[in-house]
């Protein structure tokens, strides 16, 4: 709970276990075995960062972390608790919280969608398990249409650019490599994998923007954004790798602030393992950095899992505070878990950290946090303090009328298709019939919403080639065929390019033997997109 503007987590007898405000950008730990109280820990830490006014990330993984938008309720035990400790002398009072639920199904949430091009070749590799081959073509693919100005917004996007580069690749290869057949056939089979996982609900516009989850109500309080994972854990790559996404949005994203006096964020990581599992060690290395740096952000990233080994050393060592739950030691598995868990810790010389670990009851933790000058606190054994929201799920109805009357539904409720690779592809093949693609000839072409249609003239009108200049020292992209989104940049060049009478000089489409003219072409694509710039993972900054 908040309290003397910092945050009570637990208690015993003698000591009361604060986290200081100021140091709770450090990062932290929930661990502990399936059934002893992490889920708890969870939301007595959320609201307490809400009561400070920072907004907050999590995912509920079993449904029941949604009564945090409940009023709580006492019970037996909350009550001995709240005796014990004297809580209602602290502000405790059952009450809810600001949540705003979300869903990358839409179905107990705001849907969340992000683009195909923001997501980056990067993190997709990482959902579709590619061969370092594959993600070879993969990078390629996304090269040629960020140079070529087409946006790739859904899955439809990727899987016709794949076959565009695929079918043209001897037009590629000098300036990108080599693209092979055989492992553009396996890109597209695993995006049809991913489509039956629920990749064509979650790849789309709107998309997400984070600045939405910063917010806070009229009364000051952060809002918990509540992201509903119980259908997305059946599919562990996408739920691990969106996470990953978000985190990577935040470090590109957010300002330096170097120590402010509180977070500006918290992320709660549930299921930490499965972002650590198979990693490569270079992917690895990038998860560290971004760990290590994203703290002078102001942002807080609290990983949840069951043993503390789940997580790489080098990111545990970033993580100053840190809540222990019981660990089962059946096994010699578990009993070297176990030591690992209690060599984290600063000792405390009145207990046997090891010993102490495998006998905590339900809702006991031992608990270490930063101290003022930023070193560790001596390991403390403590009661956590209860949640003051309600202890359970909230009913469907009651989570219905809360998404209805949210102010971010209009938002992001309806899914909007606009004109994209897809549809600029299947325009150059109906104007150039020699193109090779294997998109059908009657594949319809979605509605383009009221904004595209009304877009300026200049994006509407047939593509003009620019007048012939000296070519630089580079093959040309396309041989035969000027793009529609290429012929978005070359317009604006033949706008800018006038006769001493003031009117624009008329150009022709040329030839395969005029490459020097198409890399005029291609540089002009690349003066348009040479502001997409990707991050540390690839994602779109």
């Amino acid at each position: 709970m908040y309290a003397e503007n910092n945050i009570l987590v637990g208690a015993n007898e003698n000591t009361e276990v604060y986290l200081l405000s100021k140091l709770a950008n450090r990062h932290g730990l929930i661990a502990g075995a399936t059934g002893t109280g992490k889920t708890v820990t969870l939301k007595t830490l959320a609201e307490a960062f809400s009561d400070m006014g920072v907004p907050v990330f999590l995912a509920d993984m079993k449904g029941d972390v949604s009564g945090l938008a409940k009023v709580g309720e006492p019970s037996s035990k909350t009550t001995e608790r709240m005796e014990k400790y004297n809580l209602a002398d602290k502000g405790f009072v059952f009450k809810s919280y600001p949540v705003e639920f979300w869903d990358l199904y839409g179905e107990k949430g705001l849907p969340i969608r992000v683009t195909i091009s923001e997501m980056g070749p990067q993190l997709l590799s990482k959902i579709l398990n590619l061969s370092e081959a594959q993600e070879g073509v993969l990078n390629i693919v996304f090269r040629v249409a960020d140079d070529e100005n087409l946006l790739l917004i859904d899955i439809k996007d990727l899987k016709s650019m794949i076959n565009h580069v695929s079918d043209n690749a001897e037009l590629y290869e000098n300036q990108y490599g080599a693209v092979a057949k055989k492992s553009a056939t396996t890109l597209i089979r695993s995006l049809l994998t991913l489509e039956e996982q629920g990749g064509n609900l979650f790849f789309g516009e709107p998309a997400l923007e984070l600045s939405d989850f910063m917010q806070c109500n009229d009364e000051g309080k952060g809002m918990i954004n509540v992201l509903d994972a119980v259908k997305l854990s059946t599919a562990p790559e996408l739920y691990s790798t969106f996470l990953l996404w978000m985190i990577s949005e935040l470090y590109e994203t957010m300002p330096e602030v170097g120590d402010p006096e509180k977070p500006k964020f918290v992320f709660f990581f549930d299921e930490a393992h499965l972002l650590f599992d198979d990693m490569s060690p270079a992917f690895q290395k990038k998860v560290d950095q971004i760990i290590r740096l994203i703290r002078s952000k102001g942002i807080g990233i609290y990983f949840i899992t069951q043993s503390p080994s789940d997580i790489p050393d080098t990111v545990l060592a970033q993580l100053g505070n840190r809540v222990q739950h019981a660990l089962h030691a059946y096994t010699p598995k578990e009993q070297k878990a176990v030591k690992t868990a209690a060599e984290t810790f600063r000792p405390n010389p009145e207990f046997d950290t090891k010993e102490v670990i495998s006998n905590l009851g339900t809702g006991e933790a031992l608990v270490s946090v930063l101290e003022e000058k930023g070193a560790p606190g001596i390991v403390q054994q403590v009661d956590i303090l209860p949640p003051q929201s309600y202890i359970g799920p909230i009913e469907d109805n009651y989570r219905a009328e809360l998404m209805s009357i949210s102010s971010l539904r209009s938002k992001y409720r309806d899914a909007v298709d606009r004109e994209s690779a897809y549809e600029m592809l299947l325009n150059k093949i109906d104007n150039n019939p020699n193109v090779q693609s294997e998109i059908p000839e009657d594949a319809p072409i979605r509605e383009i919403p009221n904004q595209a249609q009304e877009a300026p003239a200049q994006q509407q009108a047939p593509a003009q080639q620019a007048p012939q200049q000296e070519a630089p020292k580079q093959k040309g992209l396309l041989e035969d065929v000027i793009g529609i989104a290429v012929g978005t940049a070359v317009d604006q060049m033949a706008k800018q390019t006038t006769t001493k009478s003031g009117r624009k000089r008329k150009t022709t489409r040329k030839t395969t033997v005029e490459k020097a003219t198409t890399t005029v072409v291609n540089t002009a694509a690349r003066e348009v997109t040479k502001g997409i710039i990707r991050g540390i993972f690839g994602n779109m900054k």
